[in-house]
């Protein structure tokens, strides 16, 4: 194929091809052609051009394929367009001869059209420039048209309209010839030709006048004509064409001067006029009606209607939404009008007019729906409800009048109804659609709209009844805060207006359908209505008898109550449950034999009424079994079922019932018999096993006996047939946009379709998915559909040979009907026994014995051979079923057979089709084909079939088939992947365009290739290149077919082939594809598109999005989408599409689409993100917001403006985005917290203002997030404060993720400032409508939430301007106070528990930060009392805010505190076990009512832990003293009653002890605790665990409770354990870190319950003995320790479990295992450091509180871990800083060696021993040879020194020990590194100072003379740097301290060593200058300390100074000479001591 590429055709590549490979070869030529000419210089086209023209006018004679036409005549074209023109006329010429010829076989025809192709495309391309050529064109393509068959006809129309379009107004003298033709071929018998002379009439008429005025008239009426038998593409393509040139007549200004006489302005009455004659007479013409039309007999043809219909909404649609707008109530009247009483011939049959409606309200959807703005809409449904309150007057005007002169208004009623049910259709679909944005319109006293809907309620028809029922239930659905209030007011009614029919039904319907809502509202009903409601259902039941008039209403009415109340589910309806069964028991006769009186007793009247009760009851079930499943336990089937065999009974007895009492009884015995039906197949089967067989027998009644010639198919096999298969039935029965007015043409003549007054049952069901309103079917079609379903589930449950039976008797009832009667019962038995096949193959049941198989065979064999191709369709799945249920490969074999040899013999359509299908699906439900055998021979067959071109239906059959084959063959399918391809793409050049159907199967066949070859199509091999080509190359055949569903095809083809092998797919052609077609007219188009975005975009978004943009700007003349992707990117393009989408399953695909372009590009690309956004969001805020920000504070007035400005500029500017709906603005909303989020995960840039501006700077391209901090907030306002609630959650929720992601933001202007600071008043605006009183509690519950999180982040730190935001908390805690009583009745009681909860969680977390900032306040006060004078001021600023805060919350601590120790106990009580349900309060908690229990939980889980933390703070800032709640002064209107533990008056006494209460809340707030850090869930948030782990610090941070858990050893051991699991199963380090806090606290308290013991002990015992002392502590006499009881062990494993997760070399298993012997050192992260220190310093204390022995057993423990840490982690850091944990480890060792056990008497013997081992093992350390390098010799000498510090001398003054430490400070003095020499000077330093001779004395004096010997050194070698010099410093310190604590005898002769050294350090005046730093420093220090020396030792000094003249000499001189300096000197170091802070840190452990 490459050879292809090139300008010319390679013709002797060509001629070596087979003829297939050459339309191939000549194809990807063309394709080429195509691209690379408009790229190529004109000079190499002129230079080829003569050649080219050759090959390409040769090929026209080649008969090329029609794929193949069209390139040639686009590549002809485009040649003489760049190239030049003058041989043009030669081709035309050319192609008029081809035209002319007289050669009429059918192989020349390819030729005759390919000249009529290439004429149309060279005329549309160079159109004027051929002049007056055109005229002979015209003519003779018009001769040649006369006698052309189809094929010619269609192409014939397309050429013609590409000539129209090149020629524009050119072409007027062939205008009326061109017209004359296409309006024969716009009622052709081919659907693809009226289809073309759609699209050229409509081309036409941009330049024919004639068309749209003086013709006008009869256009229409041809339209009309055009429409009859058509099918979807024509209505499609005729509708587009009617309503375009009426729009075109209606809007035209310009009359030219030849038509002026003439030419009349047209009205929209006028052009309404024409359009509503269609709908209402169909094409018969206007005046002309026929005789039966004046009869009245004939109807209008529904293809017409329907096609009308559309034109209706192309006509609106094309005229645009403004117009509508402006145009609405003349356009509504007349819509309403079809279908009214002036027009009775519309509607004379009840199916006609439900047709009619459905028509009108498919144009009142289709354009009020999807032309109209939010604004507009609104508008809209106030001219609706004017019309519905017209319609009322009339109504109630005739029903008044009694006088016999309007006894013709009773007609005018029943009209009436049909416009009414349209008006209330869409005024509920409008309201549904507009959500909570439709508050303005109800509140709206002047439309009413509520008034005009109810009172329609009682309208005398039922069927507005209905509607009117429905539309309150959109209402309900749209705004929720209305359910409440409609269902009063309908019950109010319905008990008001007990004694007329219509009230009773009307309102009854009303209730329902309300209840229906209420599963859509989420905030629910009050829980009392479902008592309510069954009160009054069982006043209705009980008295139906009292008046005969009502009793069929209300028996209905009262079961329709209670089957839609059972649809509130398990929560409601199990306290009604008792009265509910009582109700069923007693609606059936209990026994056989009252059945039988009753039978001989009554009339046709009592039956109808018992036959209604009956079958409401049995609905009343089935709801309940449906919607209550959790409610079905065995007791209550048990009762359930003893009135089943009793209404079985009654179904066998309804035949001779109705013969007994006349026909009126067969609507509601029909009914009777569905509603059972139903019951039956929801229960489970073994609860009527007996009634099997009486069951079955009116089921294969119902089936086979129909009643009435009615056509099922259409809605009983489509369930029945696989989705793939459907596909073969055409557009039908796939989803369109039309489809809701397209069913009624499917369904067959004798049913419009469903309709709610069919089934009233209906009302309170979930809608199907697609439908806005229930569309139940004719009860006599319901109960076909009921009894298949019935049938299947009884027929897989009885026995095999009874199987047999019933079989057979189904077939013998085939065989004895006949005709059209026949198909109807043959459908009906392959429904019920394709539903039983399904059955026994989800219970792997089987199905039976040989015979059974033989009769299933021939009754399927039957089905697959009916005219029916849906039942063929049904039969071929059934066939695959069959297989499945058997499950035998023999069988499939012999099934297979039976198709071969019926292919191989048969020749006629139908069982050719359904056998190849047959073939296709036979191994569907088998695991995919296995056999070769099998395979080849499907394979050998459908390849013969597929290429019958006699019939088209036969090759789509065929190929379909082929396409599962290739699916169910997987990998054995490659021997045969090349012929297939080659086979799919010779039909693709060679079957005409006409053939959609075929070429749609090959789209599938392709599709399922590119599936099978998979990721291989990525290879490189010749074969694989030659097979991914031909893909593309069928790819691209499809992407030209005019059909849309080829189309659709082509491009899932293409997103298979990206998927495995991008690189090969042209990305920006496909893109461009993707792009003409996001707007397609076609669904599924549009779906096709958007799924293969989306797959494009997860790997290549930012180039998707660059190839779209690009597109448009080269923007070819056929590209003018709907969209504006030049102004707004694909991005907006897609947006934009979102908005005006209607189907659910594309907007979700658009949603993700958008949501991976944001993902990948939102950072890169983000002002245009954002600018989206804002325009989405923008585009509504014409709702002026401003309203509603009070300015009522002087203070506020000034900032106000800021939310003004966000709102108030109204751009009058072009808005991209006109009017979004609310969904999409929420999308909006969702998209900036995703960008925010995005931003986060891309750096710390966007969050940071300086560095923003500074890359900025830096290069202008970059964008930060923060800098558009101004339009994050905008957007959150205008969201926060929109009418749609959903927006409000959004918004709010934008603004919570701004203030917690910006709170720390800096504002670099104002330093102390931050930058979101600025915005308070907008934060502030946009919060304060959430607490007003009418907003939902959803929407408050968020505000708190931003409220608690704004006061939190501390942006605003004066007290006055959080007081703004801070009385919106405090308002909302005035509500809570009033409790759950008086919150409004307007939903669940458990909104006003998520209100509640919400502001108590919001309080805890503004009050946790207060308390936080005035603990880090002090703390900060604490330490800057050390520093500066700056500091305080500083820390002033800091302390008045958080003290501020504190103050405001202290207001009210009072009453919060009560109120959150309410929940809290309230949480305690739900989170009991279930077994503990029956000990719960009866009437529920403080926040919670019994019966919303469950409702409640979410809402404690989701705020229980900060309102615990919270709590706990507070109890502890109380130090639990309890103050008298009535003493305590709340600033609340009213005082909270306390809520003691589960108080009960009667039992307790009134009024407990303060230590009782404080006992209660400690173990409340321990037990919550401890029940969740038991188990958290995996999924519970890391939040809640932390916030309990604060709260139990909190808790143990103040003695009380200190003395409780330290008192209680078992509920401490609890507790560790706890924690212990908590830290195994949680790696967050903040978690462990928060465990170990309180795991140190518990220590600490029982360390003091020890101490406290002991001291007690000794003042009891005080004169006795002491060895009589009982042991305090752990291990008592013997030193045992329990586990599980002992709390030291607890703490030891919790400890060891994080040291040895740290440091897993401590674990001595672990340390012999080769892994962990390199001994290499890990550097420990921060986290592991932190941890490991606090298990130290936990450790350490551990044997305080154990007793003598006890601690003795734990040492070893203890000591071994310690070191452990220290030898693990004492590494040296490059600052010389000591590793944390290395710091801790030696502060747990001084803390052990300081232990008063380590002298106590018991066991200081064995202390002793353990501390020397300990020392030699640090001793160790040193000498492990081959660490060397990297020990840190500093902290092993510092673990020393605190060894002879702090432990007993004992330990350390055994001499061997002593002499290797004294070898270590030895090796350590000689050390190279100054550091560690400075260090082991000033560890020296303090051993030299240890007040116990015995210690000190060994070290001075081994060490001492070393130390002289070194300084003394220095006189050779003077100091280079300031670590040398600190050396010097230290070693003279050491020496002075030396001779300080020296003996007196030795002082003189050690000063006398000192004074040399100092003395020699000093400079003379010359030196002085040259000196470096260091030895300056050196001087001024020995001068310094001379002046100490001297004056001190007086004697020795002037004994030395005599002996030694040249030091005196030294000395004076420098004194002298440095005498000025020395003062300024001193005074510097006085205030700079000359330690470093780091050795501060470490002289700290000694």
């Amino acid at each position: 194929m490459e050879l292809a590429h090139s300008l010319l055709l390679n013709e002797e590549e060509y001629n070596q091809l087979g003829e297939y490979q050459k339309s191939e070869f000549i194809f990807e030529w063309l394709r080429f052609l195509e691209k690379l000419l408009p790229v190529t210089s004109r000079a190499d086209i002129r230079e080829n051009q003569k050649k080219l023209v050759e090959q390409l006018t040769s090929l026209l004679n080649n008969a090329p394929g029609p794929p193949t036409r069209r390139l040639v005549a686009k590549n002809l074209a485009v040649l003489y367009s760049t190239g030049d023109t003058f041989s043009v006329y030669q081709t035309i010429e050319k192609c008029n001869e081809l035209i002319r010829s007289k050669d009429d076989s059918p192989s020349y025809l390819p030729t005759k059209l390919a000249a009529v192709v290439c004429l149309g495309y060279l005329y549309k391309k160079l159109g004027r420039i051929l002049g007056n050529s055109f005229t002979d064109t015209v003519g003779n393509v018009l001769k040649a048209m006369k006698n052309a068959e189809s094929q010619g006809r269609y192409e014939i129309m397309l050429s013609l309209q590409n000539i129209l379009k090149g020629l524009g107004a050119v072409a007027i003298p062939c205008h009326r010839d061109i017209y004359k033709a296409a309006r024969s071929c716009l009622t052709d018998r081919s659907m693809a030709v009226r289809c073309a002379a759609a699209k050229c009439l409509l081309e036409l008429q941009n330049e024919a006048v004639f068309m749209w005025s003086t013709d006008l008239d009869s256009v229409v009426t041809l339209c009309f004509k055009s429409f009859e038998g058509s099918n979807y593409d024509v209505r499609l393509a005729v509708s587009k064409l009617l309503g375009t040139i009426l729009a075109r007549a209606l809007t035209s200004k310009q009359t030219p001067a030849s038509t002026k006489h003439n030419f009349r302005r047209i009205s929209l009455e006028e052009v309404m006029e024409l359009l509503g004659t269609g709908f209402l007479r169909g094409s018969s013409g206007f005046l002309r009606a026929s005789g039966d039309m004046l009869k009245g007999t004939s109807s209008v043809s529904r293809d017409v209607r329907v096609g009308v219909t559309q034109a209706y909404v192309v006509f609106a649609s094309t005229l645009g939404g403004q117009w509508l707008e402006r145009n609405f109530s003349a356009f509504l009247s007349h819509i309403l009008d079809l279908v009214s009483q002036s027009h009775p011939k519309a509607i004379q049959s009840q199916m006609d007019a439900i047709g009619c409606r459905r028509c009108v309200s498919f144009i009142l959807r289709a354009t009020v729906g999807g032309l109209l703005g939010e604004k507009a809409q609104i508008a809209a449904a106030k001219e609706i409800c004017q019309a519905i309150w017209k319609l009322k007057k009339v109504v109630d005007a005739a029903m008044s009048d009694s006088n016999l002169e309007t006894r013709i208004t009773n007609a005018d009623v029943t009209a009436s109804q049909h416009v009414l049910v349209c008006a209330l259709q869409e005024l509920g679909s409008l309201i549904h659609g507009l959500g909570t944005t439709a508050a303005p319109l109800l509140q709206d006293s002047s439309t009413g709209v509520l008034e005009a809907v109810i009172s329609v309620i009682i309208h005398p028809s039922i069927s507005v009844r209905l509607t009117a029922a429905w539309c309150l239930r959109c209402i309900a659905v749209a705004l929720p805060s209305y359910v409440s209030l409609l269902l009063d007011r309908c019950i109010e009614r319905l008990s008001a207006l007990k004694s007329s029919p219509e009230a009773v039904t009307g309102y009854s319907f009303a209730v329902a359908a309300l209840l229906g809502a209420v599963k859509h509202c989420p905030l629910g009903i009050p829980h009392g209505k479902g008592k309510v409601i069954m009160t009054v259902a069982e006043e209705l039941l009980c008295s139906a008898s009292q008046n005969s008039r009502i009793s069929v209403q209300r028996t209905q009415a009262g079961w329709l109550l209670i089957a839609a109340l059972m649809t509130l589910g398990p929560a409601v309806v199990q306290h009604h449950l008792p009265r509910m069964l009582l109700l069923w028991k007693c609606v059936f006769p209990s026994s056989p034999k009252d059945l039988e009186t009753e039978k001989t007793r009554g009339d046709s009247f009592t039956w109808q009424v018992t036959l209604e009760g009956r079958a409401g009851a049995l609905c009343a079930i089935k709801s309940f079994v449906s919607h209550c499943a959790g409610l079905l336990t065995d007791e209550v089937v048990q009762r359930l079922l003893p009135p089943l065999p009793s209404a079985v009974d009654l179904l066998t007895q309804l035949s001779s019932i109705c013969k007994s009492y006349g026909n009126s009884l067969k609507t509601s015995s029909t009914v009777y018999r569905h509603k059972l039906y139903e019951l039956l197949a929801v229960l489970p089967p073994k609860t009527y096993e007996g009634s099997f067989c009486a069951v079955l027998k009116e089921l294969v009644a119902d089936l086979t006996i129909p009643d009435g010639q009615i056509d099922a198919s259409t809605f009983l096999l489509p369930p029945l047939c696989h989705e793939d298969d459907l596909l073969l039935l055409g557009p039908l029965l796939q989803e369109t946009d039309h489809r809701f007015i397209e069913e009624q043409l499917v369904l067959g003549n004798s049913v419009a379709g469903g309709s709610l007054e069919y089934d009233p049952y209906s009302i309170y069901e979930k809608v199907a998915k697609r439908d806005s309103i229930p569309k139940p079917l004719p009860p006599v079609l319901s109960v076909v559909s009921a009894a298949t379903r019935l049938f299947g589930v009884i027929f897989s449950h009885i026995a095999e040979t009874h199987r047999l039976q019933v079989l057979e008797q189904l077939l013998n009832s085939i065989k004895q009907t006949k005709g059209s009667r026949q198909q109807t019962v043959q459908l009906n038995v392959v429904s019920a026994f394709s539903t039983s096949l399904k059955h026994l193959a989800n219970c792997k049941g089987s199905l039976g014995p040989e015979e059974v198989k033989r009769s299933a065979l021939t009754l399927v064999m039957g089905a697959l051979e009916s005219n029916n191709p849906l039942l063929r369709c049904a039969a071929a799945e059934c066939w695959a079923r069959l297989a499945q249920v058997v499950s035998d490969s023999a069988f499939a074999a012999g099934l297979a057979q039976v198709s071969f040899d019926k292919l191989k013999s048969a020749r006629d359509v139908v069982s050719r089709t359904g056998h190849s299908l047959a073939l296709g699906c036979l191994y569907r439900y088998l695991g995919g084909i296995g056999s070769t055998q099998h395979l080849n021979a499907c394979v050998g067959i459908l390849y013969t079939l597929s290429q019958d071109s006699t019939s088209p239906d036969v090759q789509a059959w065929a190929l379909h088939s082929l396409s599962l084959i290739v699916d169910l063959a997987g990998p054995l399918y490659h021997v045969h992947v090349e012929p297939t391809l080659s086979l799919i793409l010779m039909l693709l050049l060679t079957v005409p365009p006409t053939y959609t159907e075929v070429h749609q199967s090959l789209g599938r066949c392709l599709n399922a290739l590119i599936t099978t070859l998979g990721p291989e199509l990525q290879g490189s091999s010749a074969t694989v290149s030659a097979l991914r080509t031909s893909c593309l190359l069928g790819c691209a055949v499809m992407q030209d077919n005019p059909d849309c569903l080829v189309q659709a095809q082509a491009i899932s083809c293409l997103q298979q082939l990206h998927m495995f092998a991008p690189r090969h797919v042209n990305l920006s052609s496909l893109v461009s594809c993707l792009c003409v077609n996001l707007c397609s007219s076609y669904l599924l188009l549009r779906r096709a598109v958007v799924a293969c975005l989306r797959q494009l975009v997860q790997r290549e978004a930012a180039e998707v999005s660059e190839y779209a943009v690009a597109l448009v700007k080269e923007s070819r003349e056929d590209f003018t989408p709907d969209i504006n992707i030049r102004e707004i990117g694909l991005e907006g393009a897609l947006l934009g599409l979102l908005d005006k989408e209607l189907d659910q399953r594309l907007c979700q695909d658009i949603k993700e689409t958008l949501s991976h372009m944001l993902t990948s590009m939102a950072v890169e690309k983000l002002s245009f993100w954002l600018k989206l956004c804002k325009d989405v969001l923008a585009a509504s805020a014409d709702f002026n917001t401003v309203a509603s920000i009070d300015t009522t504070q002087e203070e506020e007035t000034a900032k106000v403006d800021d939310a003004s400005i966000l709102t108030s500029e109204s751009d009058e500017r072009f808005h991209p985005f006109s009017n979004p709906r609310w969904s999409t603005r929420v999308f909006a909303a969702e998209c900036v917290c995703k960008i925010i989020n995005q931003c986060e995960n891309a750096g710390s840039a966007h969050f940071d203002i300086t560095l923003a501006q500074e890359r900025k700077q830096r290069d202008s391209r970059d964008d930060f997030l923060v800098l558009h901090l101004a339009d994050l907030i905008r957007m959150a306002f205008m969201a926060a404060t929109d009418h749609s609630d959903q927006l409000r959650l959004s918004g709010l929720q934008t603004l919570l993720i701004v203030v917690r992601k910006f709170a720390a933001v800096p504002e670099p202007e104002f330093p102390g400032h931050v930058i979101l600071e600025q915005y308070q008043a907008n934060v502030g605006a946009a919060l304060r409508p959430a607490f007003a009183p009418e907003t939902p509690p959803d929407v408050t519950a968020k505000a708190c939430q931003v409220c608690s999180a704004w006061i939190a982040s501390g942006v605003v730190s004066d007290p006055n301007d959080l007081r703004r935001v801070h009385q919106l908390l405090v308002s909302s805690l005035v509500k809570v106070q009033a409790g759950k009583e008086a919150q409004g009745q307007q939903y669940n009681e458990s909104t006003s528990t998520m209100e509640i909860l919400a502001v108590l969680k919001a309080w805890a977390e503004v009050y946790i930060v207060a308390v936080e900032k005035q603990k880090n306040a002090s703390d900060a006060q604490n330490h800057s009392l050390k520093n500066t004078k700056s500091v305080e001021e500083s820390y002033r600023d800091t302390s008045s805010s958080a003290s501020g805060l504190l103050d405001l919350v202290q207001a009210d601590l009072g009453t919060l505190s009560k109120l959150w120790l309410a929940a809290l106990q309230d949480f305690a009580l739900l989170i009991l076990p279930s077994e503990y349900a029956s000990q719960l309060p009866a009437e529920g908690g403080t926040f919670y009512t019994a019966e919303t229990i469950e409702n409640a939980r979410p809402h404690y889980y989701n705020s229980w832990a900060l309102i615990l933390y919270a709590t706990a703070l507070w109890l502890t800032t109380t130090g639990f003293i309890v103050v008298d709640p009535d003493e305590g002064v709340t600033n609340l209107s009213r005082p909270v009653t306390p809520t003691t533990m589960c108080q009960d008056s009667s039992t307790r006494p009134s009024v407990k002890s303060p230590e009782d209460v404080n006992t209660d809340r400690f173990h409340l707030i321990l037990g919550i605790s401890v029940e969740f850090l038991c188990s958290p869930r995996s999924d519970a948030a890391m939040e809640n665990i932390i916030a309990c782990l604060h709260a139990l610090q909190a808790l143990f941070d103040v003695p009380w409770p200190r003395s409780k858990i330290g008192g209680d050893q078992e509920l401490g051991v609890e507790l560790l354990n706890v924690l212990h699991r908590l830290i195994l199963t949680r790696e967050s380090p903040d978690i462990q870190l928060a465990a170990l806090e309180v795991v140190r606290l518990i220590l600490f308290a029982a360390q003091e319950h020890v101490k406290e013991k002991r001291r007690s002990a000794e003042v009891d015992d005080g004169a006795a003995e002491k060895e009589t002392l009982p042991e305090f502590g752990e291990g008592k006499d013997t030193g045992g320790l329990v586990p599980g009881k002992s709390l030291v062990f607890a703490t030891l494993e919790l400890c060891v479990c994080i040291l040895v997760r740290q440091l897993p070399q401590l674990n001595p298993k672990l340390t012999c295992s080769p892994a962990v012997q390199s001994g290499k050192h890990l550097l420990l992260s921060e986290d592991g450091s932190r941890l490991v220190s606090a298990a130290l310093v936990i450790l350490s204390d551990v044997p305080a509180i154990c007793s003598p022995e006890g601690s003795v057993s734990v040492l070893p423990t203890i000591l071994y871990l310690i070191i452990g840490v220290l030898k693990e982690t004492a590494v040296k850091l490059q600052d010389g800083q000591l590793p944390l944990t290395v710091a801790a480890s030696l502060q747990a060792l001084k803390g052990l060696l300081s232990s008063p056990m380590a002298r106590a008497e018991k066991s200081r013997t064995a202390w002793t021993d353990l501390l020397r081992s300990a020392l030699v093992t640090v001793l160790d350390c040193w000498d492990q040879d081959g660490l060397q390098q990297q020990r840190d010799e500093v902290s092993l000498l510092t673990a020393i020194t605190v060894f002879i510090l702090s432990s007993s001398p004992e330990v350390t003054t055994i001499e061997c020990l002593q002499k290797r430490c004294i070898e270590k400070f030895k090796i350590t003095l000689d050390s190279k590194d100054p550091f560690v020499q400075c260090k082991c000077y000033q560890l020296l330093h303090s051993i030299f100072q240890h007040p116990n001779k015995t210690v000190s004395y060994p070290y001075i004096h081994s060490l001492a003379p070393s130390i002289v010997r070194k300084l003394q050194e220095t006189e050779k070698a003077k100091p280079e740097n300031a670590a040398e010099l600190q050396v010097i410093q230290e070693g003279i310190k050491v020496l002075t301290a030396l001779i300080a604590t020296a003996e007196e005898e030795h002082r003189a002769h050690l000063v006398a060593c000192l004074l040399p050294i100092l003395i020699s350090f000093l400079l003379d005046e010359n030196a002085l200058g040259s000196a470096t730093n260091a030895t300056k420093n050196l001087h001024e220090f020995a001068l310094q300390n001379l002046m100490q020396i001297g004056p001190q030792y007086s004697s020795v000094f002037k004994k030395l100074m005599s002996s030694s003249p040249t030091m005196k000499a030294r000395l004076e001189s420098a004194v002298k000479g440095n005498q000025e300096s020395i003062k300024v000197k001193t005074a510097k170091h006085a205030k700079n001591p000359g330690k470093s802070s780091s050795i501060q840190l470490k002289t700290n452990f000694l």
